[in-house]
């Protein structure tokens, strides 16, 4: 049985073992690329990212931070106001209401503090599963595994997850079945920035990538 073979056959556990090795020597230290100085603002942060780029995200939030750095400031400032500071990221109009409502449910719902439940969180507008789950890992260090497009592409490539797992929630699943709480909050930061930087979607830099050994889709190109 040639090498191509057995890398298909290694078991899940052991392909785990091996990329969280391989991240912990390479990204030991590693965290969010959005700038943020408490919860609330890293909730902002995230609900702009929404199909836009933390550059372009970390472009926008000075501004809107110094003019509403609290729920309670945001919740006063009109959907407009809202607007004028974030114009330039993707899809203002509906991420200024999302912004204005979220501010408001804060103050009304929570006292002004940002929750750590996946099932409150969700209740703020603007704020889906994958959101939610970026901040309970974030800020709470959770096990809670939020899958972007870099990660579901990532995930799939090297093999973390199965061809059947057509849905992020589904690429979720295994992930956090798959990947030890304590490492989980690190591994959505690894795979999200080795797919952004390296396991890119049209080019990817298989040249420079350390994880070619593990890797099934770089197996197949060298059949």
């Amino acid at each position: 049985m040639n090498q191509i073979s057995l890398s298909y056959k290694m078991k899940k556990s052991e392909l785990y073992r091996k990329v969280i090795k391989y991240f912990e020597q390479t990204m030991p230290e590693v965290e969010t690329e959005l700038v943020y100085e408490n919860p609330f603002q890293l909730l902002v942060a995230v609900i702009l990212s929404a199909q836009c780029t933390d550059k372009r995200v970390n472009m926008v939030t000075p501004s809107l931070f110094r003019s509403y750095p609290t729920a309670e400031s945001m919740s006063l400032a009109s959907i407009d106001e809202i607007y004028e500071h974030i114009k330039s990221v993707s899809y203002p109009n509906s991420k200024a209401r999302h912004l204005s409502g979220m501010s408001k449910m804060l103050v009304g719902d929570f006292g002004g503090e940002v929750p750590q439940t996946l099932e409150e969180l969700v209740r703020l507008p603007g704020v889906g599963r994958k959101t939610a789950n970026v901040i309970q890992s974030v800020v709470w260090q959770k096990a809670a595994f939020a899958v972007d497009t870099h990660i579901f592409r990532v995930s799939h490539r090297l093999g973390l997850v199965s061809p059947k797992a057509t849905t992020p929630y589904a690429v979720e699943k295994t992930l956090t079945q798959y990947f030890p709480d304590d490492v989980i909050p690190r591994a959505h930061h690894w795979l999200l920035l080795h797919g952004r930087y390296v396991c890119q979607a049209r080019k990817p830099k298989c040249e420079v990538c350390g994880l070619q050994e593990v890797c099934g889709e770089f197996k197949k190109k060298r059949i």
